[in-house]
């Protein structure tokens, strides 16, 4: 496959070749110009409130004020630990306006991973929703935590809705809590500086923006490292895919994809900022209801998801009994997971909109491969290369050799955002990137269009319904139990969830264990999603002549014995 970059012949009619040279500019710059030009445009959509340019530059102003007097400085982490609302927006907004570095954070992570991630980061300072804030006094003291800062989801919310919020919700479902001496409420340090001068820090657009999680080639979970120029790049690279279906500054994107992942925030978010899009922000994607609400009220014209969203949708009682609830979409976008044939035709022939599918890594801070909107879409593919990123395929053992088209090897791109480094981590920064190339650990080949099919992956990273679940994180976790000999996990074949979290156990002799009682025992320390869908009790374990498990072997008799 010579350097031609073929994919480009087959680019929507509007899409440009090419976005260089960019804006030396932040999400923050292009923010705070709209809200001078167009104060009233409405920027977020949340639960029936709408939040302007305006508001949001102000409200952001006065926390970075208030972030700025507590102690932030440039280059600290602020890591926020927050479901998609407002409030993360404008946190983030607000910690970038300091010169510090954003690190958002699973809510669904135990405090042991809580533990770990905020050590990994050094994270000081934390935003945190009310319902979150009890795990993170009990964790502070194992960190290097000195401020946390605690927001109510109703904070946003329509009056009315508020009411009844508090009145039926806030206590039951853990969001009334009281506030320990030396914290502070979100809202508190926004009204306490509202007025005040904002301070002129300038941000360089080639400075640190964002710590996301990682698992890369190893499994052992690092700080991904991505500028502002990355994620600037990354929206308008997206942005200008969208171009030829969208209309900027009247079309509705949702938000659903969550902010701690980098599908929702190096991706979705910034192509609406870059775009010019209001972004409904939607803080639980598991609740289907909720989500056809939105879908019904505000006719959005952009949902992004994986596989299983997009299945659940199909399969919904309301949606079955009147399709018309999903007429305003223009365009979905599948990522994270395989997206099956019969899904897209299904879902395209629902909407009457597009279905594309998507391919990137957090490493790649979403330097993405896209189907084409209008064009030619080749079943299997992944899509071809967005403007300004190169895909190539070598030998998987060497890494050097390029192959030619139809040949499978490691997959490899290079692109203007890729992350600069693993978090004070060269060793493992050097495996992935190199030579401006980072090496995804995953196996496909490109066609003689230049559209990508990717056929295995050579890292273990299992994705039920588009997580990320390393195996050795679950395997670690097993085989704590005392009855445990060996364990070994993989994903294999989900009809929901495309791929499920199995776990191969071999027990110690003269011990009883059963399914039921160890995922009960993995709920102390694993989130809910890495839980084991799937216990397999063995005698052994297949090995290399080294001595390692060889789990393509497990996930081929798992298949060979479910018919797959």
């Amino acid at each position: 496959m010579n350097n031609s970059r073929p994919w480009i012949h087959h680019y929507d009619k509007g899409v440009p070749h090419t976005l260089e040279p960019y804006p030396e500019h932040t999400l923050v710059d292009v923010l705070r110009r709209r809200a001078a030009e167009c104060p009233d445009q409405k920027a977020l959509l949340f639960k029936g409130s709408v939040i302007s340019a305006g508001t949001l530059e102000q409200e952001s102003n006065a926390l970075a004020e208030a972030l700025l007097e507590l102690g932030v400085v440039s280059g600290d982490r602020v890591a926020l630990l927050m479901p998609n609302s407002p409030q993360m927006l404008i946190g983030e907004l607000a910690v970038w306006k300091t010169g510090a570095i954003v690190v958002p954070l699973n809510p669904l992570y135990t405090e042991n991973e809580l533990v770990y991630a905020l050590n990994e980061c050094g994270a000081e300072t934390i935003i945190v929703l009310t319902s979150f804030y009890g795990k993170i006094k009990v964790v502070a003291p194992d960190t290097r935590l000195k401020r946390v800062i605690a927001t109510n989801i109703k904070e946003y919310l329509p009056p009315l809705v508020k009411v009844l919020f508090t009145l039926l919700k806030e206590k039951k479902d853990g969001h009334h809590i009281v506030l320990q001496k030396g914290d502070y409420y979100l809202q508190d340090l926004i009204r306490r500086h509202a007025s005040a001068e904002p301070r002129p820090m300038p941000v360089r657009h080639d400075a640190p923006a964002l710590f996301l999680f990682s698992g890369g080639t190893t499994g052992n979970p690092k700080c991904a490292v991505s500028t502002h120029r990355s994620l600037v790049i990354s929206g308008m690279q997206i942005a200008s895919w969208f171009s030829v279906i969208l209309e900027e500054g009247k079309d509705v994107i949702i938000l659903n994809m969550p902010m701690f992942h980098v599908y929702g925030q190096a991706g979705i978010m910034p192509a609406a900022i870059m775009g010019g899009y209001s972004l409904v922000m939607v803080p639980n994607p598991r609740d289907i209801d909720d989500l056809l609400h939105i879908i019904r009220t505000l006719k959005p014209a952009v949902l992004p998801g994986v596989p299983t969203l997009f299945t659940a949708l199909l399969n919904h009682p309301r949606v079955r009994k009147d399709s018309r609830i999903m007429k305003s979409l223009k365009l979905s976008v599948s990522g994270a997971a395989p997206l099956m044939l019969e899904t897209k035709r299904s879902f395209e022939e629902l909407t009457g909109g597009r279905i594309i599918d998507a391919y990137s890594l957090t490493e790649t801070t979403l330097a993405s491969t896209f189907t084409p909107i209008l064009g030619v879409y080749k079943p299997g593919s992944v899509g071809i290369p967005v403007p300004d990123v190169e895909v190539r395929i070598v030998e998987q053992e060497s890494g050097l050799d390029e192959l030619a088209a139809h040949e499978v090897g490691e997959v490899i791109m290079r692109a203007p955002q890729l992350m600069r480094e693993y978090w004070q981590n060269p060793v493992e920064t050097a495996l992935v990137l190199r030579n401006g190339w980072l090496y995804t650990g995953d196996l496909g080949y490109l066609d003689e269009d230049g559209y990508l099919f990717i056929v295995d992956r050579k890292k273990d990273v299992i994705k039920p319904g588009g997580f990320q679940v390393w195996p050795r994180d679950v395997e670690e976790v097993i085989a704590r139990h005392p009855a445990v000999q060996e364990v070994s996990v993989a994903g294999v074949p989900d009809s929901y969830k495309v791929e499920a979290v199995k776990a191969w156990v071999v027990l110690r002799s003269g011990e009883k264990l059963t399914a039921a009682d160890l995922c009960d025992f993995c709920r102390r320390d694993l989130a809910a999603y890495k839980i084991p869908r799937h216990v397999e009790f063995t005698e052994s374990l297949p090995k290399s002549t080294v001595g390692k498990v060889l789990r393509r072997k497990l996930v081929e008799e798992h298949c060979r014995k479910a018919g797959k």
